[in-house]
């Protein structure tokens, strides 16, 4: 658990950037227009958020305070892009951090839920396997970072949460209310978007170096 927790923006961005580093690897890290774009995904996520940038950039801006974003500018390049910091902060590896950013972006889910989840991400041998890293995660010191819910009357299964926004609240919806999984094909659409944007952001930043540059040299002859 963090101190002071992580705002529900704030987790939002961490696991957009943390899905997106494996996902889209060739466009990560990501522009801004990017994290909005895979923070307001209407697939994988829940719930789904709607927002803007000036909801987004003060969350990366308390995330780099923080130590967990670094907020880049490629050489050459005039946009800024955003890559999480989780693992060397944290010191987790990549099954941890594909089971904190499915938590993170979909909210209290089962060991099943997560394992079908957490398949794009980073396999997972086996239930027993999942299990035992959420276990990690639940008795890390010195502060655990998921926990196992409460069962509720009429629930079978036991769900796990992430507790970077602190403890999650008892009333949380039970998985049966939650929206069906995705297709493959809705995620991939969804991915195809945020490349879109990426490119137009892109070919913004360079119309504007090459205005820039035509001015000085209209600036020669004047």
């Amino acid at each position: 658990m963090l101190h002071p927790p992580l705002t529900d923006v704030e987790v939002r961005v961490l696991g957009a950037l943390l899905e997106k580093e494996v996902t889209t690897p060739d466009n990560y890290p990501l522009s801004l227009n990017a994290l909005l774009a895979a923070c307001n995904q209407t697939t994988s996520r829940e719930p789904i958020m709607r927002l803007a940038e000036d909801e987004v950039i003060p969350a990366t801006v308390a995330l780099r305070r923080r130590g967990l974003l670094r907020q880049i500018q490629p050489a050459g390049s005039r946009v800024t892009k955003y890559q999480h910091l989780l693992r060397e902060e944290m010191e987790l590896g990549g099954r941890e951090l594909a089971l904190l950013g499915v938590l993170m972006l979909r909210g209290p889910q089962t060991a099943g839920e997560l394992f079908a989840r957490t398949a794009r991400l980073e396999p997972f041998a086996g239930m027993a396997d999942l299990e035992g890293v959420l276990e990690s995660l639940i008795a890390r010191e010195p502060e655990p970072l998921a926990a196992r819910l409460p069962r509720r009357v009429g629930q079978k299964e036991v769900r796990y949460a992430h507790l970077l926004s602190g403890e999650p609240q008892a009333d949380a919806p039970t998985t049966a209310e939650e929206p069906p999984v995705p297709t493959r094909r809705a995620a991939v659409e969804d991915d195809r978007v945020a490349a879109l944007e990426r490119t137009v952001e892109e070919l913004r930043a360079e119309v504007a170096e090459l205005r820039a540059q035509l001015e000085a040299f209209r600036a020669q002859f004047r």
